[in-house]
């Protein structure tokens, strides 16, 4: 949801692909143990589970296929880090939509007034929505037509095939519960959003909110405040689909840690976000981990009606204690 302009000033070409739009994918290491474990093949998917081709916009994040009633196809990304599903105000004209209220919504740059409209009827793919009230944004700030939240993936496991590039949205079960998946880690909800509390940064327990929305990982001031202040920070701006922007500093952590799966020299911006407020990240130390970082991993599955985040490592990698469950 989150692009992140490149300071003007020198710096290294390592850093300033992790700051620019369009994120390369970061170094990444993790553990090895002396038998490589093999991903187990991807469960076939029941008639009931809907799969969408993932696309990829301007700034590394997915869009699918989405139909507005008997429009579209329209082209929107999955944000696991947005609330409420989002159209941008181009669509609502061209289709004639009434202004049904006004709203506020918060973002990573802050928070903004918009119009809201009645949306009766949405799809992805074979499932469909009803009755949801979308606010409006500018498609140019979204880079898309619109936004799938929270609101139309509840009760749902969201499953991301980096390898095969596709998603999948249906049941747990359906989609073959853990099978495949070395680490499964347990996630604690908040306003929808699913928060992993048991994560490490340099040594700094850390909560982590998986956002597929945001092309960057953004740490909140708890965290770069434990995190030691002699380390040199680069200064960047984070842009917002409210079309607002924020100062950040950009530093890169040696070694963030998921459940023994350790992602070494990764650069996380720091801001002092008003998502994190919404969230009440504000006291702990927590980040938004982005598509950069999530794109390291073979597949990731975020369950909601479970409240898990699976993690399927790529082949020839493996964790340190394999198909474990951490709470």
């Amino acid at each position: 949801m989150l692009p992140v302009r490149a300071p003007t000033h020198k710096r290294s070409a390592f850093a300033k692909a992790a700051a620019q739009a369009c994120a390369a994918c970061l170094a990444i290491a993790f553990p090895f143990q002396q038998a490589a474990a093999q991903s187990a093949a991807p469960a076939p998917l029941s008639p009931a589970d809907e799969l969408v081709q993932i696309q990829r916009d301007t700034h590394n994040r997915m869009t699918v296929p989405v139909k507005i009633g008997a429009s579209g196809p329209y082209e929107f990304l999955i944000d696991t880090g947005s609330e409420r599903t989002v159209l941008s105000r181009q669509v609502a004209n061209a289709l004639g939509m009434p202004i049904a209220g006004n709203g506020m919504v918060v973002g990573v740059a802050g928070s903004q007034a918009v119009q809201l409209v009645d949306v009766d009827e949405i799809s992805l793919g074979k499932r469909t929505y009803y009755t949801l009230s979308a606010p409006l944004l500018d498609a140019d700030h979204i880079g898309a037509d619109g936004i799938v939240g929270l609101d139309s993936l509840q009760d749902q496991r969201v499953l991301i095939d980096f390898h095969a590039n596709r998603m999948t949205i249906g049941d747990a079960a359906s989609l073959g519960g853990t099978r495949g998946f070395e680490i499964v880690v347990k996630a604690k909800r908040r306003s929808g959003q699913l928060i992993m509390t048991n994560a490490i940064v340099d040594g700094v327990a850390t909560d982590i909110v998986l956002d597929t929305g945001s092309d960057s990982s953004i740490g909140n001031p708890a965290l770069r405040n434990a995190l030691t202040r002699r380390r040199k920070a680069e200064q960047t701006v984070l842009f917002s689909v409210t079309g607002q922007s924020v100062n950040a500093e950009l530093i890169m952590a040696s070694t963030i840690d998921i459940a023994g799966l350790q992602l070494n020299n990764t650069w996380l911006a720091f801001a002092d976000s008003p998502a994190f407020h919404r969230l009440g990240l504000v006291k702990r130390p927590a980040m938004l981990l982005g598509m950069a970082q999530l794109r390291m991993f073979r597949r990731v599955a975020i369950d909601f009606a479970t409240r898990r985040v699976l993690f399927d490592l790529p082949v020839g990698v493996a964790g340190l204690d394999p198909h474990r469950t951490v709470f």
